[in-house]
């Protein structure tokens, strides 16, 4: 209430006005207090506040004034306008404030620290500052003065600064004359117009004009003798920002002027101020003081909550006496303020919080390198500007989230300040549980990418809350993300740390933080794993209160607040290392080097980039890193890096790196593909990947190296971050090193193949023509695949120079390591790989095994999974819980290797990417735990596989640990259910299954029971379930409810609905087998011919499934399976069981030709009996047979509808890639075996068997040669471009040449005779049979004037398409070559009618190659051009370098129009529109002119070598 009481220029006596703050309500005020309202308000006089005394004017009738009613009762026009202006402002405040929840119920906050000025503090709107006004207390202690100084109206900017300049002035030499510190507030209302220190703010146009007033104030006010002392203790005005209640800014300011009046500057002075025009000069102001120096002088001391003037009462020219009392004791005062200060440095503290935030913030290990916490979570309020600069420790962190509750964070806050690193800004919203968690991080990129998580809007135009409304209208969101970002799946329990950085103040009990500490510590079951930074003691005491009141925890332990945000950040900036610390390098073309961006290497999430300077600046955990490698950890890159450091041995180079570096890189450089791929294939732990990681290394200055980190990831997004990492910092005209990408242990080649192609599809095709290669993939597989062009091979054994390098490596490990001989990882291969070495290893290690120990039972499994699933591992978190191992840093966590006491070398740490990043453990080598397994299930300790599966599965502690956990259960479930296909055999179950079933047959039915148990509903188990009951237990009942089940847990999958169909096709087959009555009896077939009809429903099913799958997946990114054929194969096979069963009846015996005609629906089954001279005895059979009637009746129409549809599927098109597929080559062997059996009964008739009177008609004849031999569809007599026997093909065309002369020719007779005479020319060109050119070339005019029927189109614009290409030979016709158009828009057509719905996973074959010459000599097919080359030349496209191939084929020119090329032709008015082999062929290429290969398949032509 200063403002009441500081007035010095008024006039008037204050004794008489009412005492206490003026009522709320203006019109409850009585004359006393409007007289009191009157005087204060500036400049009014006290003549206006006695006229209005006198006229009885009280608060109602104030609110009823106007101007003419003021001016009647004689105050003046211009005292009359501004009383009524500040009356209506008054009323107009307290209406808002009325109106205005939020001003009611404004929390308390402390005031900006003093004498400070680059502070973070922000006032919130409304909130109220916790301090009174008063006068001294302590002398150090602040005393505080509020101002409203809203009530300015449209008063002159010169008199706004006055009234800030004389409160100042007053309030500071009051400070300096009591000798105790304050601030003075302006922007802070008091009683009665607001609540006291009710934070209102202003709005500030110009801040330097009252930097420049505090100036001219103290030379116009104060003596001369006293300026420097002045200005010293009067501090500039700070401006210190406003925010709105939601933590918004407001555009307003409260301003603070702090006056300091410390011993040293005032010494025993004391301070007088004058009333004078502070524009007056120095001589001027002195003159006049001497004149009239009684009438201006005043001297100001704080009187509890005022600033009293001790010489304003008395106007006798003898100083009254209190003033001289005050002068007299000074020097006393000045004593007192000097022992203040003393006492107050005196108690100043050394703060030992350095070393403690070392401790917490790393969990012990002082390192941030090596910190016990993996990851962290940032949660952070409203920040300021200043504070940034010293937050750049928070940049290198592995912050998995942060959850920011300042809504301006974009803007000027803290995300702002992370834009040079890369973020994904989420919604809490996006963290609600609506699928698989694991599934939900997966897509949210949580533990790859920082999530930055905005909690009070901020995001897809959310506005922000009220601290008084947050909790209702965004608390249950956010506390979602608490409750994901903890659960055990997600990060590791006890290895995070949550952090609450408090940048602003909190000072509210409503404030979100205090609700987000109190879930976190819910969520964590207390706050060990919670760290909270303050910069100063405040705001700790804040905080910590508020929790204590709120949640009765203390948090001090966890808490630091004795350090500034300066010192907090050197401080953990120095925990890292000095090569955590260092720039990171990229090379570029001509030697030169580009600066690799965090932000841009955290864009490369998928990537893990090798840098030209990478391990530069060393580690001091370089015997711990060295050793893990050593014992069987993964290469790093700081184990090449130490084998570089002087007075080291080289790192060991097998014998196939330098053919790597010197021959198969150099020659990839010259491939024409965008991406370029090798293949370093090994059997498992035999240094594959480390020899692939040695040949990154030692490139990494010719290319951008880097390595896939998850094989999981989406391809397109991998194609796009290595495009980006290729252009990075390059530009169109520079030299752009190619990336050389490593990738590892991917299980399918189609996996490489395909992500090859999305990195083509990515690739920038320069403007300037350049073909080489812009990326080389290096693929690391464990395969036992053959060495090949592109492909080195490395196996078990090492050469006799590798194995002197390994003995030349252990004599340097010998000098630096006591326990060498416990390295296993780097022994085995020391050892070659000896079986005996391994064995006895194993064998000592294991001595002590007992299966009650936890550590045995968990070594137990390891091995287990180790042997039968390939790269499993076990989460660290699982571990730990698992053998009880400490994991908070108080306790004195350890390494997890050491619980697995004398076990632990047989494991070892790693990092899995899964969906979710985790460190786990595992075996240190494949053939270490083949042996382990072995030994553990040796007499010496009796372990079955069975009881360590059933271990497995019954253990419920292994699925209690949610890190890892559906890892695990996918390994699990894999080494269950995988089946492995051989050229020899097709294995019926896993192989953990079949060994169970070997060494101990019953007891894998308790294993898969308890599978079924653990994987309760998963259909693939279930199905399991179902195969073993039918397949083994030949249990079929059972069978079939499993079958059922699974069919229920997963409806839609086509191979699940041909598990129902197979389990009844083995049932028939059972049943027949078994059956050893001959003949069959009629009930028997009876039932024989019901399970084939339920089969064969089964199958149809299967078959519709099948292909709405194939639809499915065209939508879904990187699922290239193929289109499911077993349901159409499965109706063949019980197809020809029925035929079987059939011919074992007396009805049929003896006679095939009545069986025949009736499955071709020939003759119907009552014509059959009534001709039967046995119908009596058969009686029963006919039947049967006749209640069975329309099945039987399409039996061969059946056969044959499947037989063509997979022939033209299998023919037409192919795996992308140039793979053999075991299981399809099985396939069409056994179709083949059906096929022999459909000819047998359908093709074969004896022709004694038809009339006896009439010979076998000739066309009848000719038609089953054909139908025989496959050669009466084109994609049968294209199979004849890679068969064996080319004198077939021959006859095939002599038996068309002879149905030619029959007269009973059709129009497919016609295509199949053209297709017949060109598959002849290119498999035997020599043949004399072969039609003239000429004369298929009529055939085909003959042909294309029919009306082609849909069945035929395929054949007919097929052949039409690759014949009609123009060529230069007077004979052949032009103008039907100008028909080629028509007839390949129709063949695109047909294709995407017939087969687009079944190509998915395949491409269409290329049958035809267009070569140089002329007629049938163009035709150049497939097998005959790779006999120019190799298959790995195809794929990687080296075959068109071949001079073999240049001379056969021709070389089209055409121009690049969108997607595809106009090519030309040698006839102008043909233009024909190819699609590239590759789309990414064509960028960049725009309207250019370009020459390519072409190759003819049922989709169109396609380009290939596009140059």
């Amino acid at each position: 209430m200063a403002e009441h009481k500081t007035e010095g220029d008024g006039g008037g006596q204050l004794e008489d006005l009412p005492s206490g703050p003026l009522p709320a309500e203006i019109k409850s005020w009585s004359t006393e207090h409007v007289r009191k309202w009157t005087l204060e308000l500036k400049n009014r006089g006290e003549e206006c506040a006695n006229i209005m005394y006198q006229q009885k004017i009280d608060g109602e009738s104030l609110l009823l004034l106007d101007i003419p009613d003021l001016m009647r009762i004689d105050i003046p026009l211009g005292p009359a306008k501004l009383i009524i202006h500040k009356r209506d402002e008054l009323v107009k405040l307290k209406a808002e404030m009325l109106n205005d929840p939020g001003v009611q119920a404004g929390g308390p906050c402390k005031p900006y620290p003093f004498n400070r000025f680059h502070e973070f503090n922000r006032y919130r709107i409304n909130s109220c500052l916790d301090i009174p006004e008063s006068g001294a207390l302590d002398l150090i202690e602040p005393c505080h003065e509020f101002k409203a100084y809203i009530n300015t109206g449209d008063t002159s900017k010169e008199a706004k600064m006055k009234k800030f300049t004389d409160e100042v002035v007053r309030f500071a030499a009051a400070c300096m004359n009591s000798r105790t510190n304050g601030t003075i507030h302006f922007g802070v209302g008091d009683l009665p117009d607001s609540s006291h220190g009710q934070i209102l703010g202003f709005s500030v146009e110009d801040k330097e004009s009252f930097g420049k007033a505090r100036d001219d104030m103290i030379e116009g006010h104060f003596e001369h003798k006293h300026l420097a002392a002045a200005k010293k203790c009067i501090k500039p005005p700070r401006f210190v920002e406003v925010l709105q209640s939601n933590m918004t800014s407001s555009v307003k300011y409260v301003i603070e002027v702090d006056i300091e009046p410390t011993f040293s500057v005032c010494e025993e002075n004391f301070f007088h101020v004058y009333n004078m025009d502070s524009r007056k000069s120095k001589r001027s102001k002195i003159k006049e003081l001497k004149e009239d120096a009684k009438e201006f002088k005043s001297f100001y001391i704080r009187d509890n909550s005022s600033s009293r003037d001790l010489l304003r009462q008395n106007t006798q020219t003898k100083p009254p006496e209190e003033y001289s009392t005050y002068i007299k004791n000074i020097s006393k005062l000045s004593q007192e303020r000097k022992e203040a200060e003393e006492k107050r440095l005196s108690i100043a503290r050394n703060s030992v919080q350095g070393s403690k935030l070392c401790e917490m913030i790393t969990g012990g290990s002082h390192s941030l390198d090596t910190s016990h916490f993996e990851s962290y979570i940032l949660v952070t309020n409203k920040s300021h500007p200043v504070q940034l600069d010293s937050l750049s420790f928070l940049l290198d962190m592995n912050l998995t989230a942060v959850l920011d509750f300042d809504p301006e964070s974009s803007e000027k806050g803290l995300k702002m300040f992370f834009e040079d690193r890369n973020t994904n800004v989420h919604s809490p919203a996006q963290y609600k549980i609506t699928e698989p968690v694991e599934d939900i991080a997966s897509k949210l990129k949580l533990t790859r990418i920082t999530s930055w998580i905005f909690c009070n809007g901020n995001i897809k135009g959310e506005e922000p809350s009220d601290i008084s409304y947050w909790s209702t209208e965004k608390g249950a969101s956010v506390r979602d993300v608490v409750s994901f970002l903890c659960r055990g799946e997600v990060l590791p329990p006890n290895r995070f740390l949550v952090i609450f950085l408090l940048l602003s103040d909190v000072i509210d009990g409503k404030d979100p933080l205090l609700e987000i500490f109190n879930t976190f510590q819910q969520e964590l079951k207390g706050p060990d794993q919670i760290l909270c930074i303050c910069e100063n003691n405040r705001s700790f005491i804040l905080w910590k209160d508020l929790i204590a009141a709120r949640y009765g925890v203390n948090i001090s332990y966890r808490c630091i607040s004795e350090l500034s945000f300066a010192e907090i950040n050197g401080t953990v900036l120095s925990l890292w290392s000095s090569n955590r610390r260092s720039s990171r390098f990229l090379p570029c073309g001509g030697g030169s080097k580009v600066m690799l961006t965090k932000k841009m290497e955290g864009f490369l999430d998928t990537l893990d980039i090798l840098c030209v300077n990478q391990c530069e600046g060393g580690n001091e955990e370089k015997l711990s890193i060295q050793e893990n490698f050593y014992k069987g950890g993964k290469v790093s890159w700081w184990n090449f890096y130490f084998s570089e450091e002087p007075g080291s041995t080289p790192f060991i180079k097998r014998d196939k790196f330098d053919y790597i570096i010197d021959t198969i890189i150099p020659d990839l450089c010259s491939s024409t593909r965008p991406c370029a791929l090798f293949n370093i294939m090994h059997l498992p732990g035999c240094g594959g990947t480390t020899l692939a990681m040695h040949v990154l290394w030692t490139q990494k200055e010719k290319f951008r190296c880097v390595v896939l980190k998850d094989r999981a990831a989406d391809l397109d997004d991998v194609a796009k971050q290595v495009v980006q990492l290729l252009t990075y910092e390059t530009t169109e005209q520079s030299t752009r090193l190619p990336v050389l990408l490593m990738i590892d242990d991917f299980e399918e080649m189609d996996a490489v193949y395909s992500l090859q192609q999305s990195i083509e599809r990515a690739c920038p095709r320069k403007s300037t023509g350049g073909t080489n290669p812009e990326v080389i993939i290096l693929c690391c597989m464990q395969s036992r695949h053959e060495a090949t062009v592109d492909t080195v091979f490395i196996g078990n054994y090492l050469s006799t120079p590798e194995q002197k390098l390994f003995q030349n490596k252990l004599g340097e490990m010998e000098k630096t390591y006591k326990n060498v001989e416990t390295f296993y990882g780097f022994m085995i291969l020391k050892e070659n790989f000896s079986p005996q070495y391994i064995k006895g290893v194993a064998k000592n290690t294991l001595n002590s095994f007992n299966i009650n120990q936890k550590q045995a039972q968990l070594i137990a499994v390891m091995v287990l999974l180790n042997v039968y699933c390939k790269n499993t591992s076990l989460s660290v978190a699982l571990c730990e819980a698992f053998l009880g191992l400490p994991t908070r840093p108080k306790l004195g966590s350890c390494k997890v290797q050491d619980g697995f006491g004398k076990f632990s070398p047989l494991v070892t740490s790693c990092t899995v990417p899964a969906e979710v990043v985790f460190k786990a453990v595992r075996v240190i080598h494949p053939i270490m735990a083949e042996h382990c397994l072995e030994e553990l299930t040796s007499s010496t300790h009796g372990k079955s596989k069975a009881e360590i599966a059933n271990l497995l599965l019954n253990t419920d502690q292994f699925y209690e640990c949610l890190q890892g956990k559906e890892k695990l259960l996918q390994d699990v479930h894999a080494m269950l259910v995988k089946r492995y296909h051989s050229q020899k055999s097709e294995e019926k179950f896993s192989p953990l299954i079949q060994a169970i079933i070997k060494d101990s047959s019953g007891s894998e039915e308790t294993v898969l029971s308890n599978a079924a148990k653990r994987f309760e509903k998963d259909a693939i188990i279930a199905q399991l379930l179902a195969r073993y009951h039918y397949l083994k237990k030949k249990d079929f009942k059972e069978a079939k409810d499993w079958a059922r089940k699974a069919k229920y847990l997963d409806g839609d999958s086509s191979y699940i609905a041909d598990t129902s169909a197979q389990v009844i096709k083995h049932e028939l087959r059972n049943a027949i087998v078994t059956n050893q009555d001959d003949p069959i009896k009629p009930d028997q077939l009876g039932d024989y011919l019901k399970m084939a009809c339920s089969a064969t429903e089964a199958f149809k099913e299967t078959q519709v499934i099948a292909k709405k799958e194939c639809a499915l997946r065209y939508q879904r990114r990187g699922d290239y399976t193929p289109y499911n054929i077993s349901g159409r194969h499965g109706e063949i096979q019980v197809a020809v069981m029925v035929i079987e069963v059939l011919e074992k009846i007396p009805v049929f015996s003896l006679d095939k030709l009545k069986l025949s005609r009736i499955l071709s629906d020939l003759i119907p089954i009552q014509a059959v009996a009534s001709q039967d001279c046995m119908r009596r005895k058969h009686e029963t059979y006919y039947h049967v047979l006749q209640s069975f009637e329309p099945f039987l009746h399409n039996v061969k129409d059946n056969m044959r509808k499947q037989f063509d549809f997979l022939d033209s599927f299998f023919i037409n098109l192919k795996p992308w890639f140039s793979q053999n597929d075991v299981r399809e080559e099985k396939t069409r062997n056994e179709l083949l075996r059906s096929f022999h059996k459909y000819v047998e009964l359908f093709c074969k008739t004896d022709p004694q068997q038809l009339k006896a009177t009439k010979n076998i008609p000739t066309v009848y004849r000719l038609r089953q040669f054909l139908e025989i031999h496959k050669a009466d569809t084109h994609f049968g007599i294209l199979e004849y471009l890679s068969a064996k026997g080319t004198d077939l093909t021959m006859q095939i065309v002599q038996q068309y040449k002879v149905l030619y002369t029959t007269k009973q020719v059709k129009l497919r007779d016609d295509v199949n005779y053209i297709y017949a005479n060109v598959v002849l020319h290119c498999v035997r060109p020599q043949s004399q049979i072969i039609a003239p050119y000429g004369q298929l070339l009529e055939i085909l005019s003959q042909v294309l004037l029919h009306q082609i029927q849909p069945a035929d189109s395929l054949a007919v614009h097929f052949i039409a398409t690759v014949i009609l290409w123009p060529e230069n030979n007077p004979l052949f016709p032009q103008k039907l070559s100008e028909k080629m158009g028509t007839c390949l828009s129709q063949l695109r057509s047909t294709f995407m009618n017939e087969m687009q719905s079944i190509d998915h996973g395949k491409k269409p074959v290329v049958h035809f190659y267009l070569g140089q010459k002329q007629g049938y000599e163009r035709f150049v097919s497939h097998g005959a051009l790779i006999k120019c080359g190799s298959l790995e030349q195809m794929d990687n496209g080296q075959i068109w370098r071949e001079e073999k191939v240049k001379r056969i084929l021709l070389r089209v020119l055409g121009v690049v129009q969108r997607n595809c090329i106009l090519a030309n032709t040698c006839n102008p008015n043909v233009k024909v529109e190819i699609s590239p082999q590759y789309k990414c062929h064509l960028k960049g290429r725009e309207d250019s002119n370009v020459s390519f290969y072409v190759g003819f398949t049922m989709k169109g032509p396609v380009a290939f070598d596009i140059q």
